[in-house]
């Protein structure tokens, strides 16, 4: 497939010329993307294709209308895309051996909890099968060198006290969704020291703090649900407006994954589990989001809801990212406010007619400029 411009590449970088993470690494690098069609998977996809990789695409087609994916014609920016069920293992298989990738970002996935109470069979399947069958093809690439398999925050056996959880804690999960993503952490972690590392592989999991940022349309989601109800002037229904998370703008852990992936092509030693997310003390209520937000966006009327609304979700949960600022050099870049501002700002002027892509392009570039300038 023929690769075209995209309107990533064709906003201007940062003053000083530098891109960070490193356009001399992923220029012309092969990557194989699962979950490119999804909320972060798109803009994964869009930051990978501004730094040059040849970027091939495996997942289930869109399920929002509308979607990042389409909006911002990610396809057209793309190596190659595929529409595949990672539970079918025989396609997916031949899809991999064929892409030959050097780095592969694992994001494929059931991603919503309300969801997976639903449907816990699909969830399992997908999370915990489909990750294996993931791994299992892996093993069978000789080109493959890197792979980053992104899991959640949620697969810590949370006991809901402010004890920040770090990558050696007990992985658990009350609800499926949190369950299968645990589970899929001890498939990562057998697949590493039974089959990859023997064969030159650095796998690593990635364990991100909620994210937000324009181009979510996901149901059940905080701030793609104000602005659903907002847009229509309809009140926002709050379920558990006290409950703390570590929240984070999208780009944060999406930087933290290519970090890792560079990290760990000259440092194999590095492959294990990394929290990404905000300073622990940064971790707020969801109340503190919705009032951000509802500033940002001008206007927004809201239904607070009670604590035990709904199937149980966890109330509190925390992370302690210092593996990650010390082996990785990783800091988050952008404050909850900002966060927050940017992800209704991005939404606001989606519907005042910019196109996402040019939306997206112009965060990933103020995300650069910002790296860059705390690093210098």
């Amino acid at each position: 497939m023929e690769v075209r411009q995209s309107a990533v590449e064709e906003v201007v970088m940062n003053p000083a010329g530098e891109v960070n993470p490193s356009s001399d690494f992923w220029r012309g690098r092969r990557v194989l993307l699962t979950g490119h069609t999804g909320f972060k998977g798109g803009w994964l996809a869009l930051w990978l294709s501004r730094l040059g990789a040849q970027v091939t695409g495996i997942a289930l087609a869109p399920d929002t209308s509308p979607a990042l994916y389409d909006l911002a014609a990610i396809a057209g920016r793309l190596h190659d895309s595929h529409f595949c069920d990672i539970r079918d293992y025989a396609t997916l298989e031949t899809l991999i051996r064929q892409a030959n990738p050097e780095v592969v970002f694992h994001l494929a996935a059931q991603p919503l909890v309300r969801a997976s109470y639903a449907d816990p069979l699909t969830t399992f399947s997908t999370n915990v099968q489909g990750t294996a069958n993931v791994l299992e093809a892996l093993r069978k690439v000789d080109s493959v060198k890197v792979c980053v398999a992104v899991t959640t925050d949620k697969v810590y056996r949370n006991i809901e006290t402010f004890y920040p959880y770090r990558e050696s804690d007990p992985l658990g999960g009350h609800d499926p969704y949190s369950a299968s993503k645990a589970a899929s952490e001890l498939v990562i972690s057998c697949y590493r020291e039974s089959f990859l590392s023997a064969k030159g592989v650095a796998l690593a999991s990635a364990r991100a703090g909620n994210v937000i940022g324009g181009g979510d349309w996901a149901a059940d989601r905080l701030l793609p649900d104000a602005v659903r109800a907002w847009g229509k002037a309809e009140p926002l229904l709050i379920r558990r407006p006290d409950s703390v998370r570590p929240w984070q703008h999208v780009l944060e852990p999406l930087a933290g994954y290519l970090r890792l992936a560079e990290s760990m092509w000259s440092q194999p030693s590095l492959a294990g589990a990394y929290n990404f997310g905000p300073p622990t003390d940064s971790a707020a209520t969801v109340r503190n989001v919705v009032e951000l937000a509802r500033a940002a966006f001008g206007v927004g009327e809201v239904s607070w809801g009670t604590e035990d609304a709904g199937p149980h979700e966890a109330g509190l949960l925390t992370l302690d990212v210092s593996k990650a600022r010390y082996d990785l050099a990783v800091t988050s870049q952008w404050t909850l406010e900002e966060s927050v501002s940017r992800t209704m700002n991005w939404y606001r002027r989606l519907g005042e007619g910019i196109e996402a892509a040019t939306l997206c392009a112009e965060d990933i570039v103020d995300y650069e400029n910002a790296m860059a300038g705390s690093s210098g």
